[in-house]
């Protein structure tokens, strides 16, 4: 049986501000952003090049058991790119308040950057080079015809 990672529920305070930051200032492509059904809205983005989005909203997490996490609380989300150089001169010119890149070893994987969204939950961007030749979707690809 495949089981894959699509969809991470993220505690946000607004909506409309979170969608318009990663919107904006992230990158995400907006994938839905309505009312699914009566009192529940929806706003799920997806990085570009991902499999797996973002899902904003207010009543989401009635349906899920456990308790709310509260607005800020996620952190050690992380973003993979081939090129973090790259990378933070795009998101510095939309505007994103990113940290300079650390690279705490040569090893490839070892390059880091941090934000964090309006509410405070916490992101890094990873540097993995071998993406740049050997994009994930492929290496999936190659292991499920292997």
């Amino acid at each position: 049986m495949d089981m894959t990672l699509e969809v991470i529920p993220l505690p946000v305070s607004d909506i409309d501000r979170a969608r318009d930051f990663y919107r904006d200032k992230v990158g995400f492509h907006v994938d839905i952003d309505q009312e699914v059904m009566p009192g529940m809205r929806i706003v799920q983005l997806t990085p570009p090049g991902s499999g797996c989005s973002i899902a904003l909203g207010e009543t989401l997490w009635e349906s899920t058991p456990g308790q709310t996490p509260a607005p800020g609380t996620y952190q050690g989300l992380q973003l993979c790119v081939a090129d973090i150089k790259k990378a933070h001169a795009e998101l510095v010119a939309r505007g994103l308040d990113v940290s300079e890149p650390v690279r705490y070893a040569e090893s490839d994987g070892a390059t880091f950057m941090y934000f964090t969204d309006p509410d405070g939950n916490g992101w890094a961007v990873q540097e993995y080079r071998k993406r740049a030749t050997e994009p994930l979707h492929r290496v999936l690809g190659g292991q499920a015809g292997a």
